[in-house]
């Protein structure tokens, strides 16, 4: 092909300076229907994350049609490799502004595990062991301060008899009002609320 049939070619399938091509297929380009999502779009961080997900799996396919145009390249693919590379740009451009209304914080530690080339579960792992961990020291802890409340309360029955019984009537009264007005504001006994399910 000479330099005026490319030139006729570009100039008749749309093609501008550069090898920047501006597709002109009937298929819906990606910024078409990256417009259409980003119209309906409504700020819900999972719809918005859901988004940027479905914009990576579709940029990763793109870039696999452009390794196969690409590894078996030759004239006639010169076409369906710019529309492709035009579609790429034009998917990276929406994965761009879709990740924008995405508010995702990951920890640095992640991603220095994924740098050292480690699985970003053992991060998970981990935290999960330093919960299970502290959870069992803030236990020991509450075991321990219910074991002095009972120890304190068996020296001060042996000291102060009376004082002691009427404190454990006072107690009783008046966990029996704070069950009763947990029961009226249907709420559980740990203090949260009941959540009716939504059918």
């Amino acid at each position: 092909m000479d330099c005026s049939q490319a030139t006729a070619a570009a100039a008749a399938t749309g093609a501008v300076g550069n090898n920047i091509m501006i597709s002109q297929s009937t298929d819906a380009s990606p910024m078409d229907s990256s417009a259409t999502t980003a119209a309906t779009a409504i700020d819900d961080p999972k719809q918005n994350l859901t988004q940027v997900i479905n914009s990576i799996q579709k940029t990763l396919g793109i870039l696999h049609q452009l390794y196969l145009t690409v590894s078996s390249y030759n004239v006639a693919s010169q076409l369906p490799l710019l529309q492709r590379m035009n579609n790429l740009v034009l998917e990276l451009d929406n994965m761009t502004r879709l990740g924008e209304k995405c508010n995702i914080q990951v920890p640095m530690e992640v991603l220095n595990l994924i740098d050292d080339g480690k699985n970003p579960d053992e991060f998970t792992r981990d935290m999960l062991n330093g919960c299970i961990a502290k959870n069992q020291i803030t236990k020991g802890k509450t075991d321990a301060f219910k074991g002095l409340r009972r120890h304190l309360l068996e020296e001060l029955e042996q000291a102060f008899p009376d004082e002691v019984e009427a404190y454990r009537e006072i107690r009783a009264t008046s966990a029996v009002e704070t069950k009763r007005f947990a029961q009226s504001q249907n709420m559980l006994p740990n203090g949260d609320l009941k959540v009716k399910s939504e059918i």
